[in-house]
């Protein structure tokens, strides 16, 4: 068990991260087609995708924490330039305070809420993705997207200044158990099967997973340096059980 437990802990280790970025062997998303993404940045270099929830809200993964000039970019198509991008600064960040325990992090607990400085201004380009009510159970095998910038290629470096998006397939829990055993909770999470040419990849964490046009995760982790990897399915914070936690957190605050 100690053995498996430092296994992990080393794939873990390099697992999705906040730094780089790649939606891979996706296609550009249509112009203002997901007006609800938002690019998390730090001294403006894009580390993490998120989600507009509500004016002042932004949902991404918890490990993407970083206080050095956090800002949301929203409205956002080539995070370069356009003039309907929104670009404001966080003013207060509510991880989930299981994520990190005794220094040791709990990925099943991936989630945060960003509170931005200043409400953002909805229009065509700015709009809020809205929370479904009903746990309306997405079972294995339905095709599912997610969209962010950055890397086109496993191992290239070749950034995509203009947002990108993949389809995916959903994987059944027993095969994302089996290969991630201790690191995977299925009542928290759900994951992804890539076929080798298709997967998000490091700094597309946050980023919502949609199925059937809803929200039904967040991008947490993948295989240590090979997002393409068939064997390891790819992971996400399931939505619909943060919900009453998420709507308690945006009335306090």
């Amino acid at each position: 068990m100690l053995k498996l437990r430092l296994y992990f802990s080393i794939i873990l280790f390099f697992v999705t991260g906040g730094m780089e970025s790649g939606i891979i062997g996706g296609k550009v998303a249509a112009l203002n087609s997901r007006p609800y993404m938002a690019s998390i940045q730090i001294n403006k270099h894009h580390t993490c995708g998120g989600m507009l929830l509500r004016e002042d809200y932004v949902l991404t993964a918890a490990h993407c924490l970083n206080r050095d000039h956090f800002e949301v970019v929203l409205g956002a198509h080539n995070i370069t330039k356009e003039k309907s991008q929104q670009r404001i600064p966080v003013r207060k960040y509510i991880r989930h305070p299981m994520f990190e325990q005794n220094k040791e992090k709990d990925y099943s607990y991936d989630i945060m809420l960003l509170k931005v400085l200043s409400p953002s201004s909805l229009s065509k380009f700015v709009k809020v993705m809205p929370l479904f009510k009903k746990n309306g159970k997405t079972p294995a095998n339905v095709h599912c997207s997610i969209a962010g910038w950055w890397l086109k290629t496993p191992k290239g470096n070749q950034a995509s200044d203009v947002m990108r998006e993949v389809n995916l397939k959903l994987e059944e829990n027993s095969k994302c158990e089996k290969m991630w055993q201790l690191y995977f909770n299925s009542e928290r999470m759900i994951c992804s099967v890539s076929d080798g040419k298709h997967a998000f990849c490091m700094g597309d964490s946050g980023s919502p997973l949609i199925c059937n046009t809803k929200p039904q995760g967040i991008a947490s982790y993948t295989f240590n340096g090979n997002c393409t990897n068939k064997s390891y399915p790819q992971v996400y914070v399931k939505i619909f059980y943060f919900l009453p936690w998420i709507k308690k957190k945006m009335k306090m605050n």
